[in-house]
This record gives structure tokens, C-alpha cells and sequence, in this order.
């Protein structure tokens, strides 16, 4: 179930409120709790007994640290830390890198000519929605409680309440506890944040069926062509560009926006990364959940910038290419992250501005933005060759063939022109939709209205087209 089909928008949604909204305070999270699972187990049932595993691991988890923490007993608590995070990596591990070894291990077997090592396996291993974002919520937990920044939940249903939370399970943003461990105790439902939610909600559902869906279009063309001219290429992978983040930050809208018709208030996912003058700038905008997670429970307890430049360049390396890795089981996800953690290092030998830090901020933008599009081609290719070749056609460097011209006809199509346009404008010349929601007015109101019943219209005329980052 996704948040952009009609058996979310007008049926899912509209029977949560209705029962969040009927029972007392006390029920509340038991309710959420429910339709949380509910909303998970829609597309695979045997998903769940993973969540609801996860979720009471970390729970005692929690409870023997901060008892251990309480008598002094620091080996007890180390021993319970090590067993949420190695229960949660090795759930993530198994699931989402299984298939990933087992077929390099085959390739390795082959090229050496070792076919006895081959696993020659009548299954694979389905990859569980939301597993990478609800691990790392859950093992921010019981870290917190170690580190002495959180304190044990008593409660399990809402511990329960806030691993599973239907707006941001699948695809986050990664919330940690001490975010709504306040809002968990006890959070007010207005109608003025309720009607923020709406505005966030509709938004988001915009970006992501009136932007990011066209611009997949495009990209898909794009990125499936057998051959392409220059300016075809880079058209292309702009176009892929504005497609994962409207779909990402879409649904990260709607996402607070569900969270704010619920009571609570989640933070700000996404800060117009495109606007970013460096690489460095970029990670500050873009999944700021991920992003501040991999600093304060990866980068800095490996050493961060206190051991000299060259081990923080190394710590760079390590934190970008597990974040590749993060995103999916393939070489190209790590090139993605190489190439990032090789960019942030080479910020940081210039003090942390960019290689062009005399030059305006439009073109410190504009070169940081061409830099993104180049590792957006890993992100996006099914292969490495793939994205080789494609960066060939983005240089001028690839053969282009005869019939590469005829790619033009589909990708220049007025409405897909026209959809791109207002992309970049929307990316580059307005307000991000947490600044434009802060205050609603009447046309701000009847405007979160008109777009809703427009995306929803379009939703008619659009194939199935699940959110980029389920995927991971």
C-alpha cells in the first residue's frame, strides 16, 4: 500500500482517523499501534513477525542496559548493546545483502574456474519493506539508552507505537526516540495542526504525482536507450534528478504531514539540497535523518576528525560507502557512495569549502549540482557498465548510433518539457513546503485543496509507480 493509490487516500486514511480519533487518549497508541501493522502486513503478512521481532529484542534490549546502567554494571549493558545491534544488523544483513553475496560469490567461482563453490540455490531472499529504516530507528534506541540519552520506555505498545508508525515506516524519515519520546507521553491534536498536516500531506502528494512520476518517465527513456546524444544524456539524468526528490521528499511530506493529523511533530527531512554550494552542503540538506544518523552512530564512534586529517578522511570513506551500501545491495550503490565519500574528503582538505569557493553562490551551486547529476548516474544505472556508458554519452564519449535521435520524439514530448520546467523551478525559486505550511491562509488552504484534487485526478492516468526508496 502506498500513500499515492486510492485505497490509501480514500479508504486506509480516512478509517484511521476515524478510529485514532474515536478512541480515548489511553488507546490511542494501541489503535496507531494496530493500523501500523495493518499497513505493513498489506502487501506480505510474513513480514510482520520480522517488525514485531525487531521491536521486542530492542524493547528488553532497552530495559537490561538501563538496569545495567542503574547498579553500575557496564560489561551487562555492553552485552545487551551488543545484542540489539548485531540482532538488527543481522536481520538487515541477511535480507538485504544475501542475494548480493551469493551472486558475487558465483561470479568469483566462475571467472576462477572454482564451480565447487558455487551455491546454486532454489530461493532467494525477499527484501522486507522498510527494513533498513525501522532497524536503524529501533537500534538508535537502545544506543541512546547506553549512552545515556534516552531513557527506557516502560510502556511496550508504545515503544511498539513508535518503531511501526504507518507515516514513516516504509521509507522514514529515520525518527530516533528522543525525537517523540515527549510527544509519545503526552502531544496536542489541534485543528490548526491538523490542517498543516493536510497542506504537508497534499504537497507531497503533488511533488510526487506531478513532478517525480513525469520525470521518471523521462529518465526511464533515458536510461534504457541503447544510444544518446549529449545533450539527451544530461537532460536525462536531470530529469532522474528531480524524479528522487520529489518522490523522496514527497514522501517525506506526506509522511510529517500524516504525522502532524496524528499529533506529532516530526523533523524536517530534506532542505533544498539542490540549492547546496558543496558536496558537503549537500549532505547537511539531503536526508538530513539518514544523513545526521550515519554521523552521530557511525562517523563519530569510529574517531570522526579527532585523529588527524588523514584518519578522517578514511572515517569520510568508511561512513559514505556503508551509506551507499545502505541504500541497496549492489556495486553501483558503492560507487555512488565511493564517489561522494571521495568528494567530502576533498572538501575537507580545503577546510570544508568547496574547491570553488571564490566563485558567486549561483556557481558554486550550479558545479555542485552537476557534481550531484554525475554520482546520480551509479544511483540510477542497473550496473556498472551501464553507468560507464552512460557518463560516455553524458562527455561526448560514447558511440551514438543512427536512431539515437528518435529517443527526442519521446523524452521532448511538450507535457514531459513542461513538467521539467516547473520542476527546476520549484527545486531553485520556492519556499520548501515546511516554511510554505508554517501559517496557512486561505489561499494557501484552497490551494493544498486544488492540488490534492488535481494529483488525485492524475492518479487515474498513471500505472502503478511505488516510491523510489521503498526499494531499500
Amino acid at each position: 500500500m502506498v500513500f499515492s493509490s486510492y485505497l490509501f487516500l480514500f479508504y486506509f486514511l480516512p478509517v484511521a482517523l476515524l478510529l485514532y480519533y474515536a478512541v480515548p487518549r489511553a488507546g490511542k497508541h494501541l489503535v496507531l499501534t494496530g493500523l501500523s501493522y495493518a499497513f505493513y502486513g498489506w502487501a506480505n503478512p510474513l513480514f510482520v513477525p520480522l517488525l514485531l521481532g525487531s521491536t521486542v529484542v530492542d524493547y528488553v534490549c532497552g530495559f537490561v542496559i538501563a538496569a545495567a546502567r542503574e547498579r553500575g554494571d557496564a560489561r551487562a549493558a555492553r552485552r545487551a548493546l551488543a545484542v540489539s545491534i548485531s540482532s538488527n544488523l543481522g536481520l538487515l544483513g541477511f535480507f538485504k545483502y544475501f542475494n548480493f553475496g551469493v551472486d558475487n560469490l558465483n561470479a568469483f567461482a566462475m571467472a576462477a574456474g572454482l564451480d565447487a563453490l558455487r551455491l546454486d540455490l532454489a530461493f532467494t531472499v525477499t527484501l522486507p519493506l522498510g527494513i533498513s529504516f525501522y532497524t536503524f530507528q529501533s537500534m538508535s534506541y537502545t544506543w541512546d539508552i547506553y549512552r545515556g540519552r534516552a531513557a527506557a520506555v516502560r510502556s511496550f505498545i508504545d515503544f511498539a507505537c513508535y518503531v511501526s508508525m504507518f507515516p514513516q515506516l516504509v521509507a522514514g524519515p529515520i525518527i530516533r526516540f528522543s525525537e517523540v519520546a515527549d510527544q509519545l507521553r503526552s502531544r496536542t491534536h489541534t485543528v490548526t495542526k491538523f490542517a498543516r498536516g493536510v497542506a504537508f500531506f497534499s504537497v507531497g502528494l503533488t511533488k510526487k504525482v506531478l513532478l517525480a512520476n513525469p520525470c521518471g518517465k523521462v529518465a526511464d527513456l533515458a536510461f534504457d536507450a541503447g544510444s544518446l546524444h549529449v545533450m539527451d544524456a544530461w537532460y536525462g539524468v536531470t530529469a532522474y534528478a528531480f524524479q528522487i526528490y520529489f518522490d523522496f521528499s514527497g514522501y517525506s511530506d506526506m509522511a510529517i504531514g500524516l504525522g502532524l493529523m496524528l499529533g506529532f511533530v516530526f523533523p524536517k527531512n530534506f532542505d533544498s539540497p539542490y540549492r547546496a554550494q558543496s558536496i558537503t552542503d549537500f549532505w547537511r540538506r539531503w536526508h538530513i535523518s539518514l544523513s545526521t544518523w550515519l554521523r552521530d552512530y557511525l562517523y563519530l564512534p569510529i574517531g570522526g576528525n579527532r585523529k588527524g586529517p588523514g584518519r578522517t578522511y578514511v572515517n569520510l570513506m568508511v561512513v559514505m560507502l556503508l551509506g551507499g551500501l545502505w541504500h541497496g545491495a549492489a556495486w553501483t550503490f558503492l560507487a555512488w557512495g565511493a564517489l561522494h565519500g571521495v568528494l567530502l574528503a576533498a572538501e575537507r582538505m580545503q577546510g570544508k569549502a568547496a574547491p570553488w569557493g571564490g566563485l558567486p553562490p549561483a556557481a558554486r551551486v550550479g558545479l555542485t549540482f552537476v557534481l550531484v547529476l554525475v554520482t546520480w548516474v551509479f544511483f540510477r544505472a542497473p550496473d556498472l557498465p551501464s553507468a560507464l556508458r552512460y557518463l560516455g554519452f553524458m562527455t561526448g564519449l560514447g558511440e551514438v548510433t543512427p536512431g539515437a535521435g528518435l529517443i527526442g520524439g519521446l523524452i521532448y514530448q511538450p507535457y514531459y518539457v513542461l513538467t521539467f520546467l516547473v520542476a527546476a523551478i520549484v527545486v531553485w525559486a520556492c519556499p520548501q513546503t515546511w516554511d510554505w505550511s508554517r501559517t496557512l491562509t486561505p489561499v494557501k488552504a484552497a490551494t493544498a485543496v486544488a492540488l490534492f484534487l488535481l494529483s488525485a485526478a492524475m492518479l487515474t492516468t498513471q500505472a502503478f509507480n511505488p516510491f523510489i526508496y521503498f526499494i531499500f
